[in-house]
């Protein structure tokens, strides 16, 4: 497994994604027949993940980064990405069977979810940046697939597939935003699916205001205590 620190400079998913949490949540309007307060998660969430603290296996060589703990596993090389101007770790990177899962674990009320009011949010926000936006039920319960505008490539393509994913924990929620393979249906899309599951969030039992991010840090180094 490969560590890398990286710093955001360029306006890219994740920037959009960061805009989207700063929306006042007291604003948002959403025509839907379904309650934006519900928790939303698959119902064998507790068995195969993600996971909560208390639920995960003690006797796993989880990597500890504070609010999330991953598994290692073959062909996995992980990120912390750092915003520049106040030098804090705010998501963590995953690359992984030809894409990347980017996590973020947020404090979440005890008795309400946050992924339906999320979703609406990034799909407004999608939407007015020219992109489009599908949502579809996945295998973590509804999802969004999205063409999100970028600057121009290599290729020429001024899009890129994202596909937005959450799950509403015991006072947290996980959102994932996955890019390449991944972003579509086949074996990769899978293999990422596996590896949001494996995934473990550590709460804490601070108090937290509802969508502030739960604290991320740097791996311990060998012989290095906390």
């Amino acid at each position: 497994m490969i560590l890398k620190k990286n710093s955001k400079k360029k306006r890219t998913t994740d920037d959009i994604v960061d805009e989207v949490e700063e929306t006042n949540e007291d604003e948002l309007e959403t025509e839907t027949d379904e309650d934006p307060t519900a928790k939303s998660s698959p119902s064998d969430r507790e068995e195969n993940g993600p996971f909560d603290e208390s639920e995960a296996n003690p006797v796993r060589p989880y990597i500890d980064l504070g609010g999330v703990k991953v598994l290692p596993r073959e062909g996995l090389n992980l990120r912390l990405e750092v915003e520049e101007s106040s030098k804090r770790i705010v998501a963590v990177g995953l690359d992984y069977a030809d894409s990347t899962l980017q996590v973020q674990p947020f404090a979440a009320p005890r008795s309400r979810g946050l992924w339906h009011e999320t979703r609406e949010q990034i799909r407004e926000q999608i939407s007015k940046q020219g992109g489009s936006v599908e949502e579809i039920e996945g295998p973590f319960g509804p999802e969004l697939l999205a063409q999100v505008p970028v600057a121009a490539q290599e290729n020429g393509a001024k899009t890129r597939d994202a596909r937005f994913i959450g799950v509403d924990g015991p006072r947290w929620f996980l959102r994932g935003v996955v890019a390449g393979a991944g972003s579509r249906s086949g074996e990769a899309s899978e293999k990422v699916d596996d590896l949001f599951r494996s995934l473990v969030v550590v709460r804490g039992g601070q108090a937290m205001p509802p969508r502030d991010l739960i604290p991320l840090k740097m791996p311990e180094q060998p012989g290095q205590s906390s």
